[in-house]
């Protein structure tokens, strides 16, 4: 009984991963092009039912939260490509920069509203391999004598994430063109890791970047 029935939840098992992993992509992007879209919306754009969806995430809350993941692993994917080992720190924490910002661009309405939505303890754990890479990046820098080295590590990491905050929110707010809050964002980034000033020009502007 058992041989017959193993295989058979096996079956069930792959098929409601399938399903799930279809709501998730279609919730990515209706969620991306309107981020109050209703479960209704998704289940539309999935071709399931609202009861199908509910089968996989108890609340809407949970659903965009299982879509944030998703977009920051994306985001993850992204910095572990981006090289972060190689030539100056300042110039790999602009190409770590770029990757979080491609993100941006790609999911600019949802990356602004769903993380509200979304418990604070799983936001934190979401965002901690980001958090990794900037910490060793800002390490290796203070450690090349490119970064200043008169306040800890850590207090770094969290002024140059507030200042991704920050250019995220005058683009959503409509302040501040993409563009023109990347180049703002880059350096003020170099600014505070204490990038000499005479060199900032050359790394926001140079072929690396």
């Amino acid at each position: 009984m058992s041989e017959i029935t193993t295989p058979r939840r096996r079956r069930r098992r792959s098929d409601a991963d399938r399903s799930a992993n279809a709501i998730l992509s279609a919730a990515k992007a209706v969620l991306a092009a309107q981020p109050h879209a209703s479960v209704e919306d998704v289940a539309a754009a999935a071709g399931v039912s609202r009861q199908t969806i509910y089968a996989h995430f108890k609340t809407r809350e949970a659903l965009v939260g299982a879509v944030v993941d998703v977009i920051t692993g994306e985001a993850v994917a992204e910095m572990d490509a981006a090289r972060l080992d190689e030539g100056s720190a300042a110039d790999a924490l602009l190409r770590l920069l770029d990757a979080s910002w491609r993100t941006l661009q790609r999911y600019p309405l949802l990356l602004g509203t769903a993380t509200t939505a979304v418990d604070a303890d799983a936001d934190h754990a979401r965002h901690q391999p980001v958090v990794d890479h900037l910490d060793r990046l800002l390490t290796r820098g203070r450690l090349s004598g490119e970064f200043t080295d008169d306040v800890p590590t850590p207090w770094l990491a969290t002024a140059v994430i507030a200042l991704g905050h920050a250019a995220g929110d005058a683009v959503n707010a409509g302040r501040l063109s993409l563009p023109d809050a990347t180049e703002a964002l880059a350096r003020s980034v170099l600014r505070v890791c204490g990038v000499d000033p005479a060199t900032i020009a050359d790394h926001v502007r140079g072929p690396e970047n």
